[in-house]
């Protein structure tokens, strides 16, 4: 009877801990309702057969206890109770996966306002890059990465001269805007993901992943490497910070241009090798 009054405990308790759960009334930063809809659906499911295997146990503990004199029944099979079963779990399978392909669906068929905004993952850091004023992001290859292009921007595309870059600083965006995240790796396996914005997509090196949200109330939310990375994994993280427009403006006009790094970096070349010459 122990036995059974845990398992019914624990059956009862799993439920009411969930219900009463303080992330489950935690507001969102974004537009994202289908995806906490589609975890609901899925716990609903699991939850369900969870209750149903443990108090099935329960009744099995109970029912079929040790008795003086009882003897097991051996059946090697039962054709009957197979098919239920595997009918059953066929249905809940599918009824859980049905609503991820509507929501992967969603998750990356980007609307045609959307601002793309890349961003780059290395160990152990987050930079991004913003278009500037073309509203255009440049080409990059990983080949480019060197002194003062730490992203691998295209020099030679013009579209890149003005774009934003911000290593291993805050990004910053408007809100009620549609942003198209890009996502790029120059190393290993990284994985973007900001659990407010119910974002989260692989970085896999030599590909671009993508895929779009809209932030719908200001705050600062924190990101993470959801992918082992390394020793520094855990340090790995980032800020994404969602502005009013005249706020975001007035930091982006604090930004450094492409053109401006490239500018800075050749000068301290220059000045570091005047230097060296002189101590000669």
């Amino acid at each position: 009877m122990a036995v059974v009054l845990i398992l019914v405990i624990l059956a009862v308790g799993s439920v009411v801990f969930h219900l009463l759960s303080p992330w489950w009334w935690t507001p969102i930063a974004s537009n994202w309702s289908y995806i906490d809809n589609t975890i609901i659906i899925t716990f609903w499911i699991t939850g369900f057969v969870f209750v149903a295997v443990v108090l099935f146990v329960a009744y099995c503990v109970l029912r079929f206890r040790h008795r003086p004199g009882n003897r097991a029944a051996y059946e090697p099979e039962n054709k009957k109770l197979e098919v239920w079963l595997a009918s059953v779990t066929t249905i809940g399978v599918a009824a859980m996966l049905a609503p991820g392909l509507f929501v992967w669906n969603q998750f990356v068929t980007v609307p045609t306002d959307a601002t793309e905004v890349e961003v780059v993952g290395q160990q152990w850091l987050w930079s991004f890059r913003l278009p500037g004023a073309d509203a255009k992001l440049g080409t990059s290859e990983t080949r480019a990465i060197g002194d003062g292009n730490a992203l691998g921007v295209n020099p030679n595309d013009p579209n890149g001269l003005d774009d934003i870059i911000i290593e291993g600083g805050e990004l910053h965006l408007p809100v009620g805007k549609p942003v198209k995240m890009l996502l790029r790796s120059v190393d290993v396996l990284h994985d973007f993901y900001v659990p407010e914005f119910r974002a989260k997509m692989d970085m896999v090196p030599g590909i671009v992943t993508y895929f779009w949200f809209t932030p719908t109330r200001t705050g600062t939310f924190e990101v993470l490497c959801a992918e082992l990375c390394g020793t520094g994994h855990p340090q790995m993280r980032g800020t994404v910070v969602v502005d009013s427009e005249a706020d975001y403006q007035t930091w982006l006009q604090e930004q450094q241009t492409f053109t401006q790094l490239l500018a800075a970096s050749k000068e301290q070349k220059t000045a570091t090798a005047s230097t060296a010459s002189s101590l000669k």
